[in-house]
């Protein structure tokens, strides 16, 4: 483990999903809660994590207003979907602040190599589903000048822009308000996370010519597991398009509940999309466990052990972060 770890703070480790600020911790506090803190990715070796806003929870109970007053989140905050989008950016704003240096919220190209050089955390803002605009395109720009880089159209369930990879969802398109969504997001900037998307929105996604899209944390149809993998077929417009492909820790989607199920769709991805194409998509704090043997971010020298008794070092430090850093150089803008 030694050589992993100095690999780890070598590489440019990234990772494509974590739902952290949902659940109000203190970013810049070591915690044995849940899986990502600032002290803990640092620990991992981490300089690249994206952190999702997340504004609506399951889809038929509309329980996420009771979540957040759970953990404790402010009234006001807690008041609509974009008050609860605003108040997690102003939290991170908070800890990047109170973090004496040690993260700072990548914004541009400029930034992310700054941080890099500078051995900062660099903090990717994405929102989890486009509701939280409430069908106001206007918004974006807020969105954008705020620091948010990426958003998912949707999330768990069909909203007013599209529709959902849920199961029983109906396989919705997207709607007139997506595409004037897409539009905008292609104007600011934003990458658009394809994470949570339909069959039928990813087909409309995938003919605009020229926003840039992604996917932040998902497994693999053809290597198995749950309801959202994506297919060959997606895979690959993804990765003929410049795009990365974060792969899931999460069993449910894997098909298992190992590190080697991790390995197995990480591989076929690879062969799928070619070294360049992906990346991790952890979906740490997101309200699934990890595989056995991972208790948390610390834990990830179990996954690069793992890829490199399979593959060259060049191979794995692309899968491990490279290919992220990538694509966050060429979208970031600046």
């Amino acid at each position: 483990m030694g050589d992993v770890n100095e690999l780890h703070q070598r590489w440019c480790i990234a990772d494509g999903h974590a739902d952290s600020l949902m659940w109000n911790r203190d970013l810049c506090t070591r915690s044995d809660e849940g899986h990502v803190d600032f002290p803990r990715l640092r620990e991992a070796g981490v300089k690249l994590q994206c952190f999702t806003i997340v504004t609506r929870g399951f889809p038929f109970i509309g329980g996420f207003p009771v979540f957040a007053a759970w953990r404790g989140w402010p009234r006001e905050a807690r008041a609509s979907e974009w008050t609860r989008a605003l108040w997690q950016i102003e939290r991170m704003e908070a800890f990047c602040q109170r973090s004496d240096g040690a993260v700072r919220v990548a914004t541009s190209r400029q930034v992310l190599d700054d941080n890099l050089a500078q051995g900062r955390l660099s903090a990717v803002l994405g929102v989890e589903g486009g509701h939280a605009i409430e069908g106001q395109v206007a918004r974006l720009a807020e969105l954008h000048r705020r620091g948010v880089r990426f958003m998912g159209l949707t999330h768990l369930s069909n909203n007013d822009l599209g529709g959902s990879s849920f199961p029983m969802m109906g396989n919705r398109g997207l709607t007139g308000l997506g595409q004037d969504v897409v539009e905008e997001m292609a104007r600011l900037g934003l990458s658009v996370d394809v994470a949570h998307a339909s069959e039928r929105t990813l087909e409309h996604l995938f003919s605009h010519p020229t926003v840039r899209f992604f996917c932040s944390h998902t497994g693999v149809r053809a290597a198995g597991g749950g309801w959202r993998n994506l297919s060959d077929a997606s895979l690959r417009v993804i990765a003929d398009r410049g795009g990365v492909v974060g792969i899931i820790f999460a069993p449910v989607y894997l098909g298992g509940d190992s590190v080697d199920d991790v390995v197995r769709h990480i591989e076929h991805a690879v062969d799928v999309m070619g070294e360049e194409g992906v990346g991790l998509g952890s979906d740490y704090d997101g309200m699934v466990p990890l595989p056995k043997g991972m208790k948390d971010v610390t834990d990830l020298h179990l996954l690069t052990t793992a890829l490199l008794r399979r593959h060259p070092e060049s191979w794995v430090e692309r899968v491990m972060g490279g290919n992220f850093r990538r694509f966050f150089q060429s979208t970031l803008g600046g």
